[in-house]
């Protein structure tokens, strides 16, 4: 026995949340379930639980459109933004459409009955469902596993060794020695938090990242919330806040050395003329990879405090007491952490097939970022890699419903996007970052090519035409109705 839904989603975090908002405002006619892999709603911000852990946008634009964040904080903590999401999920009786502790293993589509057929684990069991449309709202990233190299020696280690995945509940870092490994977004967020218990923090790193400091505190925008309707400033906020990351992203691009130049002068100003700055200068420019967000200053001060010391050296061993580096040093450590990235894993680790030929994400072109060619009635939800997640969630989310409304109209059962040989041989990476654990997944990532609509656009204003607006009989997308059943 199988339960039918018009729409399927993966995924009860950010994304999978504002998918459902989404179908009830625009398809309130359209049943839809929501199958999430966990035990709660909240995906990233359940999953995470190291000390400090927080958005590394502000919450103006990581936050939903529909819904202002009345916080304090722009810049947000982890359970902050849990509080919100499932928040929203009450408000609107989205909760109601979730189902938990569903893997979904499987997805095929079926040309003669135009519907999904998706297999979820469950308890040790299997669940089958049925629908006509399926959404990804899954992530990117392996919620079971993130990224951990095969350190040497790291059997010899005494003492602990925690990915920040895997954070446990209880643990007690007071007055030991911790060791980060890793320059991310992750370890900038956890070296100044630890460093207040911790006898001394030493972020490891094999090469810098790009930091860029921000109030975590929007003083003109919670001022303008007490003195406007709340809907107003915060959409006042939202707006100004995308222009200014738009902005800053593309003069970044354009004129890479004064961006630099830049940001390492405002790190200057912070620990002073005779710090090395070494320490804050990659090898890649200004937002080749995505920048780390330093609220309030908080690493630079404790820095300054003595609190938190950056090493960059290579890892030559784990050794019983702390790690030995390939300049000879040796740090010794009580705790080692290993912020060392995430495992990318497209569409929750479903495996996706139409009518039973197996689809491979790497062999596949993205069409306006959120489809697929060859793969009928299927949206996958993918944010900016250089600006907040939801931005992009959203407007994505509003397009299927778009289609959805746009095919019952006509009497349609079947979207597919079609990509031409000729498009194909301008094959382009689906994201144009250097980061480490998009080049370990190249060859899982969809690809893209150098024009639209098969062209990944990292521009707001350019998918809110064109998602929002943009014609959706544009010559890629093919339409069709269900093949007729014999009598």
């Amino acid at each position: 026995m199988s339960e039918h839904v018009d729409v399927l989603i993966i995924g009860a975090g950010l994304s999978g949340i504002g998918a459902g908002y989404y179908l009830q405002r625009d398809c309130p006619r359209k049943s839809y379930l929501i199958l999430e892999n966990r035990d709660a709603i909240g995906g990233t911000w359940d999953l995470f639980r190291y000390p400090g852990v927080r958005s590394d946008s502000d919450m103006f634009t990581l936050g939903y459109s529909f819904k202002p964040w009345n916080g304090e904080k722009a810049i947000a903590d982890g359970p902050s933004i849990w509080a919100y999401v499932n928040e929203t999920a009450r408000e609107h009786g989205i909760d109601q459409h979730v189902r938990f502790k569903r893997r979904v293993a499987s997805a095929n589509w079926s040309s003669q009955d135009a519907l999904w057929r998706i297999e979820a684990e469950h308890e040790g069991g299997v669940e089958h469902y049925t629908a006509n449309f399926l959404i990804s709202c899954a992530g990117y990233y392996d919620y079971e596993e993130g990224y951990a190299p095969d350190f040497p020696g790291a059997n010899r280690f005494a003492g602990h060794i925690i990915h920040p995945q895997h954070w446990p509940e209880h643990l007690d870092y007071s007055g030991q020695r911790v060791i980060i490994i890793g320059s991310g977004a992750t370890a900038v967020t956890l070296a100044p938090s630890m460093a207040d218990r911790a006898a001394h923090v030493t972020m490891l790193q094999r090469s810098p990242t790009y930091m860029i400091s921000m109030p975590a505190v929007d003083k003109i925008a919670n001022a303008m919330r007490k003195a406007l309707p709340k809907q107003f400033a915060y959409d006042a906020t939202r707006f100004t806040r995308i222009i200014i990351q738009q902005l800053f992203f593309r003069l970044a691009r354009a004129r890479p050395e004064k961006t630099r130049t830049r940001l390492l002068g405002l790190i200057r100003e912070e620990l002073g003329p005779d710090y090395d700055m070494r320490h804050f200068t990659p090898r890649y420019n200004p937002w080749e990879e995505r920048l780390c967000l330093v609220p309030d200053n908080d690493m630079f001060a404790a820095i300054r405090a003595g609190k938190v010391e950056i090493v960059t050296d290579h890892i030559e061993s784990f050794t019983e007491t702390g790690i030995q580096l390939a300049s000879g040093k040796h740090l010794p450590a009580d705790i080692i952490v290993t912020a060392t990235g995430l495992n990318l894993r497209i569409f929750g680790g479903a495996a996706i097939s139409v009518d039973g030929a197996a689809v491979q994400s790497g062999e596949l072109y993205a069409y306006k970022g959120c489809m697929f060619s060859g793969v009928p009635n299927m949206i996958n939800v993918f944010g900016y890699t250089n600006a907040s997640w939801t931005l992009r969630a959203d407007l994505i989310n509003q397009f299927a419903c778009r289609l959805i409304n746009y095919m019952d109209q006509y009497g349609l059962s079947a979207v597919t996007p079609r990509l031409s040989g000729a498009e194909a041989r301008e094959e382009r990476p689906f994201v144009d970052f250097s980061s480490g654990y998009f080049q370990r997944a190249k060859h899982l990532l969809p690809k893209q090519t150098a024009r639209a609509p098969w062209k990944q656009n990292q521009s707001y204003a350019h998918d809110l035409l064109d998602l929002r607006f943009g014609k959706l009989e544009d010559g890629a997308l093919e339409f069709s109705k269900a093949p007729a059943r014999a009598a």
